[in-house]
């Protein structure tokens, strides 16, 4: 997709210095990372302002299953392997997810100076362009071992697996649960990118790392 420029954000605590950002074009001649939220919605921000396609992903949970079966209602997402989405880290990283995905989204709606559809499935983004939405899944040995924010490394990691799945980055999805109950469809929903109430009941594409080469 021509002008495409991939955002992640490492969902964690701003203030203990847990969250950073990266971005890339596709083409590689942009490059960026840091550990500040604000410079993260307003470089999202202004990359949509310039009418080119924007690619935004979340390191963290951004939907649970809601199963017939209550034995299941805490187990692992398909895709996620052996540990459940509820467990220590899992539930953490979404709790944060909660405050810290709703506050980006709604900076950066407040930072656009033009409409911007906003959209979860990537058929639809990739004929109208707009901002998509994704979750990445950066853990175990497709960590970055690096030196500096290691947030920011992890979001980059994200960033080059989605951009190493184009041009069709579904055909890469690692969750696949139909019947959801969508944290990002709410966030959607109270920053004001959408009023589609059915946002709540869509997954998104989760973008899962390889393990590397010098982990």
């Amino acid at each position: 997709m021509k002008g495409l420029r991939v955002f992640c954000a490492d969902i964690g605590s701003v203030s203990a210095g847990k969250f950073g950002w990266a971005a890339a074009d596709v083409d590689g001649q942009v490059r960026e990372s840091g550990s500040d939220i604000r410079e993260l919605a307003r470089s999202a921000a202004s990359h949509l302002n310039s009418g080119a396609p924007t690619s935004l992903g979340f390191e963290c949970p951004l939907f649970v299953p809601l199963r017939e079966d209550p034995n299941r209602l805490t187990k692992a997402r398909k895709g996620d392997g052996s540990r459940a989405w509820s467990a220590g880290a899992g539930t953490g990283a979404l709790a944060t997810g909660l405050v810290e995905v709703s506050w980006i989204l709604r900076d950066v709606r407040r930072e656009l100076r033009r409409e911007v559809a906003c959209h979860l499935d990537w058929k639809t983004f990739d004929s109208s362009g707009g901002l998509f939405l994704w979750e990445a899944f950066v853990s175990g040995e497709a960590k970055p071992q690096v030196e500096g924010n290691p947030h920011a490394a992890d979001a980059m990691a994200a960033v080059e697996a989605f951009v190493d799945a184009l041009p069709d980055p579904t055909s890469m999805n690692a969750i696949e649960e139909s019947d959801v109950i969508s944290l990002v469809g709410m966030a959607l929903l109270r920053t004001g990118w959408t009023r589609d109430v059915e946002s709540l009941e869509r997954p998104c594409l989760v973008i899962k790392p390889s393990a590397r080469d010098d982990a």
